[in-house]
């Protein structure tokens, strides 16, 4: 079937065609591993593990390749490391697998391919030789450097004139650049800074040449897709298509270029200062599930800002929780052509979302849950959080009803709160008003830990 994807380039919608007929390449850029992800960080995941879902469903999963990159060299990491006294290379392993495991819990299969950039110096070593011996490139005091007047097209994914780009420009000023625009290619390496021998010396890679070495030596000169978040297309992608143009001029780089818009939390933007920011294991530590995650994301357009908010989480968990009694010993059928259609369409989940609902309304449990699958959702992987509401805590709300009359009665209050505690450590959610005891298990619930208590 035919798929349609705005291309940000082009600012318009169109058609995938295969570089390679019948096989589809597609690079994302990834993490820099030194902390937890972030919720705004796991929107181009889920956004991009759509997509790869779509194109193995069309192409078949032999057929797709999906790169995403961890970038393992970093100011930031190297500053995580100075700051705790820890090895680079603990820090980057454990956040990486932190990465890994999170994204797992909100459903996202791993890319094809995975590499870090400290195993791609080498590569990266040999492209920017190759941008110098081209012109496009110069060293200066150590640092290579990109020279971005060298390359006529600079500045069309963003739609900015390099002259408009320089006032107020994300750009480092330094006296050994010969325009404030050049970007780094090569920096060297601090005492006590992880670097790598080079013709330059001693040092480590800016951060654009990473994406440029591992895309080239993954998917080609040129491939089908490549994709991240908005706030990267000035001046990471800018930079990324200009140093591989530059040194790759027989191939197109990336035909398609997707960016997925910002998220929000109730509102407003998320920061540490407002007090609305939150990482991806802050919200299954506290007992939202992975699959309502996910399924709140596909409610919005990837390309429209999305707002996170309670009522979304609250009114997720609820229609998920009916699927999921719908689904229970159902074979998934086809998956309706109405929902590839809107897939098809650019990515169109918020289409799929209403269609979702179409088939619940209409009974149609074998398609329901071939949509979900495709998208992600009622899969078996993501499954168990949702039959811990069927728990029986009469008993226990009776007791502490018992506890709290008492309590009234005798001003003492300690049994009360002691059995509110401990059914809050079993994952118990309790509530209680002038109409009595309201106790909800939450995913994550131990019944275990109830036991002693009656």
């Amino acid at each position: 079937m035919d798929i349609h994807l705005h291309n940000t380039k082009t600012r318009k919608k169109e058609l995938l065609v295969p570089v390679t007929p019948g096989r589809v390449g597609m690079y994302v850029c990834g993490p820099t591993v030194y902390d937890r992800a972030h919720i705004g960080n796991a929107r181009p995941v889920i956004v991009f593990d759509v997509l790869f879902r779509l194109l193995r469903h069309v192409y078949g999963p032999v057929n797709v390749r999906y790169v995403r990159n961890f970038t393992d060299v970093d100011d930031k990491i190297i500053a995580r490391a100075e700051e705790s006294g820890r090895e680079i290379g603990q820090i980057t392993s454990e956040t990486t697998q932190w990465y890994l495991e999170d994204m797992a819990a909100v459903g996202a299969l791993e890319p094809t391919d995975m590499p870090r950039a400290t195993e791609w110096i080498a590569a990266m070593v040999e492209m920017i030789e190759g941008l110098i011996s081209g012109g496009h490139a110069y060293e200066a005091e150590g640092h290579v450097l990109f020279r971005v007047r060298s390359y006529e097209a600079y500045g069309a994914l963003s739609g900015r004139s390099v002259d408009d780009m320089i006032a107020g420009a994300r750009v480092e000023v330094a006296p050994y650049k010969e325009d404030p625009m050049d970007f780094v290619l090569w920096k060297p390496a601090k005492a006590g800074e992880p670097g790598w021998a080079s013709p330059w010396g001693k040092g480590r890679p800016g951060w654009h040449i990473e994406c440029s070495a591992m895309a080239h030596g993954i998917l080609g000169e040129s491939f089908d897709i490549h994709g991240g978040g908005n706030d990267l297309m000035f001046p990471h992608h800018e930079n990324e298509i200009a140093q591989s143009c530059c040194a790759h001029p027989d191939g197109q780089f990336a035909r398609i270029w997707m960016h997925n818009e910002m998220l929000q939390v109730e509102g407003k933007k998320m920061s540490k200062s407002l007090g609305n920011f939150f990482t991806v294991r802050d919200l299954l530590d506290q007992g939202v599930p992975g699959e309502v995650i996910r399924f709140v994301f596909l409610g919005t357009h990837y390309r429209k800002p999305m707002d996170w908010t309670e009522k979304k989480r609250g009114e997720a968990e609820a229609v998920l929780r009916k699927w999921r009694v719908m689904v229970v010993g159902v074979t998934p059928g086809e998956v309706p052509r109405a929902v590839l259609a809107a897939l098809a369409d650019d990515l169109n989940t918020p289409g799929v979302v209403a269609e979702m609902h179409r088939l619940a309304g209409e009974g149609d449990a074998a398609g329901l849950l071939a949509a979900g699958r495709l998208m992600g959702v009622l899969t078996d992987e993501l499954a168990g959080w949702e039959t811990v509401s069927t728990v029986d805590l009469s008993g226990y709300a009776r007791q502490l009803a018992a506890l709290r009359e008492a309590a009234m009665q005798s001003k003492d209050f300690s049994a009360v709160d002691a059995f509110k505690s401990a059914l809050t450590e079993a994952g118990v959610e309790v509530k209680m008003s002038k109409q009595g005891v309201d106790l909800e298990a939450k995913p994550g619930f131990d019944a275990a830990k109830l036991e002693a208590l009656i």
